[in-house]
């Protein structure tokens, strides 16, 4: 089976938690099957490259608007990659994507959407595309999220349960858990320089709330290091400047995976400051549950608060709440004992409901259920309505 992922962005030019599932997919698969992905570069020419095995094809993009690649050869690039693949797994939300399957998706391709979170700031680019949209979700196959609450809160998906899958994201779990010997002197480093150590991870985009977790540690006897770039850079450092914090603040800028790891591993606790149901899922609360940290999130109407759930593995407080996050935080730095129990819990369930494993062992399944249907659909229309299975 051949596979074309199809999304906006990819490493190295951004990072994120949908192009973390891409490649888990991509790779996982790989021993089975080909996969290759088409994204669009965050500004620059196009160009082709391998990552982890997997080849990347990133098409010429001017810059960005709306949060989205202004790439006008992306839904034609797309229509001709899809000849060579036996399905298309377009990654939800990315207007190109509609754009391209009005093109045409050709006849030999399935298509499954996987859909990773509702267009909500941009209230405007989702009323534009709207009827784009929903014609790639009627032409589609297969429709799939990772937690129930994007399905019934989507304006969208309401018309296509019957053809919807939930399919939790998963993380290659003994990778996050596990140190070599020269990252854990780095550990202890980090540790030894920063002994109440708060963590959390993402773009710096409105959304992940990262102001709200600098307003907290105003209340907090602790140090943050906020990892990801993002153009929030600089409020970020004013905001930090104004409430005279700035040496208990590191915005720390895009990290590799492995000195991810060591920062997770050497904190107390992890945050997830978001305020917006933007963040549908929040796979980096799977990252920091592999290396047994406590949580604290925000109860989110998404899967966020039900992937790490309140008094078992996380403290959840309300969006937006600077006292309910500091409150949160300061308790778990004070209470050692509670703190491991929730790390020892997200450890526990990230290992047997969130692996890789399993991701890709679901998602592979109903891929070849959706290629083996198409298959079957477009053999019974060659021979006239005859139900002939040549799969």
């Amino acid at each position: 089976m051949r596979v074309l992922h199809s999304y906006k962005v990819f490493p190295p030019d951004v990072t994120g938690g949908i192009p973390e599932a891409i490649a888990c997919l991509a790779k996982g698969m790989l021993p089975r099957h080909e996969s290759c992905v088409l994204v669009a570069r965050s500004r620059g020419r196009g160009r082709r490259f391998r990552f982890d095995g997997i080849p990347v094809e990133a098409v010429a993009s001017l810059g960005t608007l709306f949060s989205s690649p202004i790439a006008p050869s992306f839904p034609f690039v797309l229509a001709s990659r899809s000849r060579k693949v036996d399905l298309v797994a377009f990654h939800h939300p990315f207007p190109l994507n509609d754009i391209g399957a009005m093109f045409g998706i050709p006849g030999r391709a399935a298509l499954v959407v996987h859909w990773h979170a509702e267009i909500v700031r941009q209230r405007l680019l989702s009323a534009l595309v709207a009827p784009f949209i929903r014609r790639t979700l009627a032409q589609a196959q297969r429709i799939i999220v990772s937690d129930p609450s994007l399905l019934s809160a989507s304006q969208f998906l309401t018309a296509y349960t019957e053809k919807t899958s939930i399919i939790p994201y998963g993380i290659d779990v003994p990778y996050w858990n596990e140190l070599d010997s020269s990252q854990e002197r780095k550990v202890e480093d980090l540790r030894s320089r920063h002994p109440r150590l708060v963590v959390a991870t993402g773009r710096l985009v409105a959304y992940k709330g990262f102001r709200v977790l600098i307003e907290a540690l105003r209340q907090i006897d602790a140090t943050a290091i906020i990892v990801g770039d993002g153009p929030l850079r600089q409020d970020l450092l004013a905001a930090a400047r104004q409430l005279g914090i700035t040496d208990r603040i590191i915005l720390a800028g895009g990290l590799s995976r492995d000195d991810l790891k060591v920062h997770l591993h050497a904190a107390r606790v992890y945050a997830l400051p978001s305020i917006s149901p933007e963040e549908a899922f929040g796979i980096v609360q799977l990252e920091a549950m592999a290396a047994a940290l406590p949580i604290v999130n925000t109860a989110l109407p998404t899967g966020v608060p039900r992937v790490a759930r309140h008094g078992v593995e996380a403290l959840t407080v309300p969006p937006n709440d600077p006292t309910g996050l500091a409150t949160a935080i300061k308790e778990l730095l004070a209470d050692q004992e509670l703190a491991r129990r929730l790390g020892s819990a997200g450890h526990a369930r990230v290992m047997a409901e969130f692996s890789m494993e399993v991701f890709v062992k679901r998602t592979e399944e109903l891929y070849a259920e959706v290629v083996s249907e198409w298959r079957r659909r477009r053999a019974k229309a060659a021979l006239g309505g005859l139900d002939y299975d040549y799969s």
